[in-house]
């Protein structure tokens, strides 16, 4: 099934977000985050991706040797095992940075190939390296081209001109910012631009993680004043350490409330943090969920312990 399909559902669906295993890793480490949500009949599962990375490691002779690596490798194969081990819908990421457009237009292929219906477009972080392009070679600069892209394939056309191609039908998700994109110079400026990706044929928006409700409603209100249609669905994380207080806003450029903030600086330990994190997280869910929002994504990279103990309170107050 599409994520618009689940979307359209009369009940509420529940998804989680996963980061393949670092490079050397073992696929059944993942496969075992899955099994543990089953129970919670996930909807759709998302696996992010990873462009290759530039790095300085230290030599033997105490010189540094610049090296260029992907970390963690197998977004499309993880997709299928899931997919194959549990019928279970998934959402592979494609990036613009690290990948040119010949290169993303052979992982639509596999993936069509594949019978996954559904990818995420987006920009991607910055890999710390400009990656050689070959002649005759490009690629995509910004999500909306990578939108665009998947768009042009869904309608049989590719990079070379052939006759016969046959067009897939691809379910495309982009990202939204409640807070405002990092890049973006203001709020208004960043949902017109969002708008742009929806009109290049974006099927559904899954948001960056928030913990003020109000931002989540207020986004989407102006995404619906400027003729954004498509399903906006909230992205939640469980807050579980006290650090998170420093990281998450500066790594994701976002604000924790006051309340939530001050209720962990002042707990005693991880037992006491998670305890918060986990209690604010179901409340925001059940309010999201009144309020009408489609779906609640939750972003649980590696471990799904947290996760369980949200979505189970949060599945008997909606069932």
């Amino acid at each position: 099934m599409k994520v618009t399909e689940h979307l359209n559902s009369p009940e509420p669906c529940i998804s989680y977000e996963i980061i393949p295993p670092k490079r050397g890793g073992s696929g059944e480490d993942i496969l075992e985050v899955v099994e543990e949500l089953m129970p919670y009949d996930p909807a759709f599962i998302d696996m992010t991706s990873h462009a290759a990375e530039a790095e300085y490691v230290e030599t033997g002779d105490g010189t540094w040797k610049r090296r260029v690596t992907r970390k963690r490798p197998g977004t499309l194969g993880l997709c299928a095992a899931i997919q194959a081990r549990f019928g279970v819908d998934t959402v592979p990421h494609l990036l613009c940075k690290g990948f040119t457009r010949e290169e993303t237009e052979d992982a639509l292929i596999e993936l069509n190939y594949l019978g996954i219906e559904n990818v995420m477009a987006l920009t991607g972080d910055d890999p710390g390296y400009e990656k050689d392009i070959a002649p005759g070679r490009s690629r995509n600069e910004r999500a909306i081209d990578l939108v665009g892209q998947v768009d042009d394939m869904n309608r049989g056309i590719y990079l070379d001109e052939m006759t016969d191609t046959a067009p897939t039908d691809f379910c495309v998700g982009v990202g939204g910012y409640p807070e405002k994109h990092i890049e973006a110079p203001n709020l208004t400026w960043d949902v017109l631009h969002l708008k742009r990706k929806v009109d290049a044929g974006a099927d559904f928006i899954t948001t960056q993680m928030f913990y003020d409700n109000e931002a989540y409603f207020e986004f989407v209100e102006r995404c619906r004043d400027v003729g954004i249609d498509v399903p906006i669905v909230p992205g939640l994380k469980v807050l579980s350490k006290k650090r998170h207080l420093n990281f998450l806003p500066s790594f994701f450029h976002l604000n924790i409330p006051e309340a939530l903030a001050a209720e962990v600086e002042a707990a005693s330990d991880r037992e006491e943090v998670e305890e918060i994190g986990v209690d604010w997280a179901i409340q925001q869910a059940q309010e999201l969920l009144s309020a009408g929002a489609p779906a609640i994504h939750f972003y649980i990279m590696s471990s799904a312990r947290l996760a369980k103990r949200v979505v189970g309170p949060l599945r008997e107050t909606v069932a």
